[in-house]
């Protein structure tokens, strides 16, 4: 997207050409099915409760540590499997004071119980293991730890992992669909340093061998690639924000010679923010864990009430809306990623390969958050704006079962498509009801594409489903065709999905405007005197390709 409006964007969609993190693969391997199917080894057991404990030897760049698995068995077995990328050693598996047999295949682990584990017990086992995780060169679009230096030349650590996974440096049950409800998250580091991480920071423990542990508890459901470790030279202030749900805290954890720059920027962008998301989506999720803000060395990650911030990578904020107020600059890292504690973070897909569920709302969040500071237009303006950097390359949804993205078209296109839903619902309080019911229906639950898409049609009282499927499941957008025929002018869609009907806003030649209703084959258009020269389509609002006439 070459555009001032939303070089931010530009700037980290570049990594994504680079590090390919959305070209789909024509072929899978077995190891491809292990990380994304939920098999019955993954199945057979829901996570209630982790205990991370990991210790980071920053010079060495070493992880050692453990997790406990707190589980609820779902049917009964004898059998599961966790995950844990193999280049990272099993020290042992501990279940009930002995040690666990277990074997590994790529990057699956396969426990097995001395006695079979029946339907409702309750269980646990912990899992110590050690190693040098994989580095993350251009993090977020590459998974792994960032080891960087700050521009004093401190340590600045943090993690990135929502491709390829959070196994990538800790042990879990890495799939989409099992949450767990609640975690501790102890983090140990160098005396020297502080560290943040999700949830509430419950102490800080000197372990008087030059490391100091910090204890996090996180009291909502969180998935696994948003549990974040960042370690830094880091400073704290706070604020509070009165929203839907009470007071908010504002935690901001940024590193010592950005404070100043901090304190102006984020109180310019955060509240505002939260006012226009909480109008439009409901009550920030995570009132429990309240919101922060955490300086990162790479530039943005939405991890939950821990949002990783980069911004001052590329000098600070740079989005601008040229002509509003003779131009006004906000955050694209605080807007974008904010956005995600509604949707990729409360609502989370079961499936990577409906990461649109996450990342096209949240794009389209942008817009909404502009139209709540500058009025409907501005937003509009702002995701027409959007349209340069779709590329039609390949479908928005992936394979399903194969921990595979789709095209990174999910974040622009996925913008336009939701701007075109609300048009066609064509009224404000039934669309906002509508993000909104999304949000109370599915609090703090995963979920897939029939999911959304049906609560949408349901709630909207029309058959917006096909729009979706065109949109998303297949790469080329649809072509409206005008004839003349027997001198009245009709119209048709041309388009992948064999059922796609989708309504377009024209003016008529009286100036009227006016919903008109092509199908896949040749309609006569209802509209008195129209015709391919005075027919005026709403091509800003709606995306389509069109026939030359």
């Amino acid at each position: 997207m070459k555009t001032p409006l939303i070089l931010l964007l530009t700037f980290i969609l570049s990594y994504t050409a680079k590090a390919q993190l959305f070209v789909q693969k024509n072929a899978y391997t077995h190891a491809d099915t292990l990380r994304g199917s939920l098999t019955p080894l993954r199945s057979c057991y829901d996570i209630n409760f982790y205990h991370l404990d990991v210790k980071f030897d920053i010079d060495k760049r070493f992880i050692s540590g453990s997790n406990k698995f707190k589980f609820t068995a779902v049917s009964d077995f004898r059998k599961l499997q966790f995950d844990l990328y193999d280049n990272l050693k099993i020290e042992k598996v501990i279940y009930h004071g002995n040690e666990l047999p277990y074997s590994r295949e790529y990057n699956a682990v396969f426990i097995t119980f001395p006695d079979t584990i029946r339907k409702g017990i309750k269980d646990e086992f912990t899992v110590f293991y050690s190693g040098h995780p994989i580095e993350a060169k251009k993090a977020p679009m590459e998974s792994g730890v960032v080891f960087a230096k700050d521009s004093l030349g401190n340590p600045f650590v943090a993690t990135a992992c929502e491709s390829k996974g959070a196994s990538i440096w800790w042990p879990n049950k890495d799939h989409l669909s099992d949450e767990v409800d609640s975690m501790l998250i102890s983090i140990s580091v160098p005396n020297d340093l502080k560290e943040v991480s999700n949830g509430r920071l419950r102490k800080v423990t000197d372990l008087k061998n030059g490391y100091s542990r910090y204890d996090w508890f996180v009291n909502s459901a969180i998935n696994n690639y948003n549990v974040a470790v960042d370690i830094g030279k880091y400073t704290h202030f706070e604020d509070q924000y009165r929203g839907e749900s009470g007071n908010l805290t504002l935690d901001y954890w940024v590193l010592p010679y950005n404070l100043s720059r901090a304190k102006i920027d984020f109180a310019k962008n955060v509240k505002p923010m939260l006012a226009a998301y909480e109008y439009w989506f409901g009550p920030y999720p995570f009132y429990k864990d309240g919101y922060k803000l955490v300086e990162t060395p790479y530039p943005a990650m939405e991890h939950q009430s821990a949002i990783s911030y980069g911004g001052y990578l590329i000098g600070g904020p740079k989005n601008e809306l040229i002509g509003v107020n003779g131009g006004t600059k906000w955050d694209f890292v605080i807007v974008h990623e904010s956005a995600h504690e509604w949707f990729g973070n409360s609502i989370t897909a079961k499936d990577l390969a409906d990461l649109w569920i996450h990342e096209a709302f949240a794009s389209y969040a942008q817009s909404l958050f502009v139209e709540k500071q500058y009025g409907r237009k501005a937003g509009q303006e702002y995701i027409y704006k959007g349209r340069s950097g779709i590329s039609n390359d390949a479908p928005i949804v992936a394979a399903h079962n194969v921990n595979q993205m789709g095209s990174g078209d999910m974040y622009s296109k996925g913008s336009v498509l939701l701007n075109m839903i609300r048009m066609i619902i064509n009224d404000d309080e039934k669309w906002r009801s509508i993000l909104r019911g999304l949000n109370q229906t599915f609090y703090h639950r995963t979920v897939t594409y029939d999911q959304v898409v049906d609560y949408i049609n349901e709630k909207s009282g029309k058959n917006v489903k096909p729009i979706f499927d065109q949109y998303l499941l297949y790469k080329d957008i649809p072509t409206l065709e005008l004839k003349e025929i027997d001198g009245k002018l009709n119209s048709r869609w041309i388009a992948s999905d064999k059922y796609f009907d989708m309504p377009l806003l024209i003016t008529t030649p009286n100036g009227k405007q006016q919903f008109i209703f092509p199908l896949t084959q040749f309609m006569p258009l209802p509209v008195s005197g129209i015709s391919k020269e005075n027919i005026v389509i709403d091509t800003f609002n709606y995306y389509f390709n069109r026939l030359p006439d």
